[in-house]
Formats: C-alpha cells, sequence, structure tokens
C-alpha cells in the first residue's frame, strides 16, 4: 500500500470533505481517504497505482482546486 497526500484548495467545511472522499472512495485503487478542510489536504490510501490525473480530475469535477 502507497500514502499519497494532496493539497486541495477550496474545502471548506466537513460537507466539502465528504464529497471528495466519497468520489475518491469509488475508485478501484483507492484503499481509504481522509480529507481536511482545514489543512487543505486529502490523504490517499492506494492498494495500487494510479495515474494521479485521474484522482486530480475527480477532485477538480467537484469544484476544488488541486495542487501538485
Amino acid at each position: 500500500m502507497k500514502e499519497i497526500k494532496i493539497k486541495v484548495k477550496g474545502m471548506h467545511c466537513s460537507g466539502c470533505e465528504n464529497r471528495v472522499k466519497k468520489v475518491l472512495e469509488l475508485l478501484d485503487e483507492v484503499e481509504s481517504v481522509s480529507a481536511s478542510s482545514s489543512e487543505g489536504e486529502v490523504t490517499i490510501i492506494l492498494n495500487k497505482e494510479i495515474n494521479l490525473e485521474i484522482i486530480k480530475e475527480q477532485i477538480e469535477d467537484l469544484g476544488f482546486e488541486v495542487i501538485l
């Protein structure tokens, strides 16, 4: 398993955190997700490799900005 941390701008509340978590947890490669609006960060545990662009697109489709 691999852990990655991604900076995300635009998350302001627990609702934002939950939206990000739900969409990323649908990806087969993702084991678990935690999101912190106060830190502007999403931590993802992967069970196999994934192209980071896929994760970036999923988050940005929700209206947030990903800073890689």
